[in-house]
């Protein structure tokens, strides 16, 4: 299939905030009968319900038939590029079709009478939308999701079919690569818990701050314990990574170990601002451990991208393709690692075989065959992997599919910058999270792609969640 993102036109993905994202039932005869006789209407005679519905079929249909001539027949001769229709004056009468079928309990008909949208509801996100970094798929379906930024006080909602509740207590988690533990912050530490809220198996204590300094340096201890930006268990259940901005450290019972800044980088900044208090502070920071619990991968804006073994000895360093380093993800088998790094929008990811990690150092836009370019263009905020693919969500509102030889499988579009992802053991369900509220529950190779839905694979979106700001409830589309 080559690689997608790399044949479409520069245009379509810069404009990945304004498409529509659709999804439901394909169209039956009848239905394409009413969309044929709605189109015939001008938009004075449709009511806003038909002028949303008509418009959104017909855009969507568009740009996927459009994608696939350039895809099959090549770019120079591809034509004009699909206008959107503009449904910004009909989203108000969208939300509060919205909030009906959530009273009335009646989704099937909202879905087919106003397939979802982004584009229209873009003018709403400023003062609605809540980030939602972090999510975990359970095993029964259920969802666990924080809701708001890890920067800032927010909660965690546990999603149980149509009903949501909050969770006391708790306002960060992560777990880890193998699915089984469940890292918890709390005040006195890091809970490690076997399953979400199983029992305590081990309890890790806050970095001070002061540790790994450089012989002889002095630092002041963090105030306070780090807000976490990722928490990830190890498979051992006995010890789990911290990403913070404050630092990325690996934390046991009884011990804290710093990894970045690694010793070097802090014995560094000394020599060059000598009257400087020491600095910590990461921007961009990232992680991953891989499902075998052997490799560390970690990262910052101003770092390469450094791999560790688990003894926490830094045993690789590869250096980034594009500006700055900002997401890691090893697969399932622990066999490859990914790395991505990034400029604005734009991103360049590389990947390696972890057998090649003990003594594995290469430059920075070195164009290394030992770490291939894999996919081009995303800046990749979370991803998961699945026997045959890396599927990853970018800054543009995106997931790609692409193998671990860099050919990408399949794309598919949400809209607004992705929050996190999450998969099933099977690898039949994916959920997505973004920071435009949203919460996204896929069927994976579903067999057809519904008539409502940007994107190349033949999956379906079964749901989606809004968690928005001055709603009476969490509403579903």
């Amino acid at each position: 299939m080559g690689k997608l993102y790399d044949l479409l036109p520069a245009a379509l993905f810069a404009a990945g905030a304004i498409l529509f994202a659709g999804c439901g039932e394909s169209i039956d005869s009848d239905q394409a009968t009413d969309l044929s006789i709605h189109s015939k209407k001008t938009k004075s005679e449709m009511t806003p319900q038909e002028e949303w519905k008509t418009k959104t079929l017909q855009y969507v249909s568009d740009i996927n038939g459009f994608v696939e001539r350039g895809i099959r027949d090549g770019w120079d001769d591809v034509g004009v590029q699909p206008k959107d229709p503009g449904l910004e004056h009909l989203a108000d009468a969208a939300m509060a079709a919205v909030r009906r079928a959530n009273k009335n309990g009646t989704f099937d008909e909202l879905r087919s009478d106003w397939p979802v949208a982004h584009a229209p509801l873009i003018h709403l996100l400023e003062n609605k939308a809540h980030s939602i970094p972090v999510l975990m798929l359970q095993d029964d379906g259920s969802i666990v999701a924080r809701i708001g930024t890890e920067y800032q006080d927010g909660k965690v909602v546990h999603i149980k079919g149509d009903e949501v509740h909050d969770v006391d207590g708790i306002e960060s988690f992560g777990q880890c690569p193998n699915r089984r533990y469940v890292a918890i912050a709390t005040e006195n530490g890091v809970q490690i818990t076997d399953g979400w809220q199983g029992p305590e198996v081990c309890m890790c204590q806050w970095p001070t701050g002061l540790e790994d300094l450089p012989e002889g340096a002095t630092a002041e201890a963090l105030e306070a314990p780090p807000r976490p930006t990722q928490l990830i268990p190890f498979p051992n259940g006995q010890r789990v990574l911290l990403v913070s901005d404050a630092g990325i450290f690996v934390l046991s019972r009884g011990v804290a170990r710093r990894l970045l800044p690694t010793v070097a980088d802090l014995q560094e900044y000394i020599d060059e601002e000598p009257d400087e208090p020491l600095s910590f502070y990461l921007s961009m920071q990232h992680g991953a451990v891989s499902p075998n619990g052997k490799w560390i991968a970690v990262g910052h804006q101003d770092s390469t991208h450094p791999i560790f073994n688990e003894d926490l000895e830094q045993i690789a360093d590869i250096g980034n393709e594009s500006s700055y380093p900002h997401f890691a993800l090893f697969s399932r088998k622990s066999d490859t690692v990914v790395l991505n790094s990034c400029h604005f929008y734009n991103g360049v990811t590389l990947a390696t075989p972890t057998s090649l990690f003990p003594g594995l150092k290469t430059g920075a836009y070195k164009n290394d065959e030992r770490t291939p370019v894999v996919q081009s263009g995303a800046r990749v905020y979370a991803g998961v992997h699945r026997d045959g693919e890396f599927i990853v969500g970018d800054a543009d509102g995106y997931l790609r599919a692409f193998t671990k030889t860099g050919e990408e499988t399949w794309q598919h579009f949400i809209g607004s910058t992705i929050g996190d992802i999450d998969i099933s053991k099977d690898g039949k369900t994916l959920v997505v999270s973004t920071y435009a509220g949203f919460i996204s529950i896929i069927k994976l190779d579903a067999g057809e792609r519904p008539e409502f839905q940007i994107g190349t694979g033949q999956h379906a979106e079964q749901r989606r969640w809004l968690f928005w700001k001055n709603e009476d409830r969490p509403l579903i589309w």
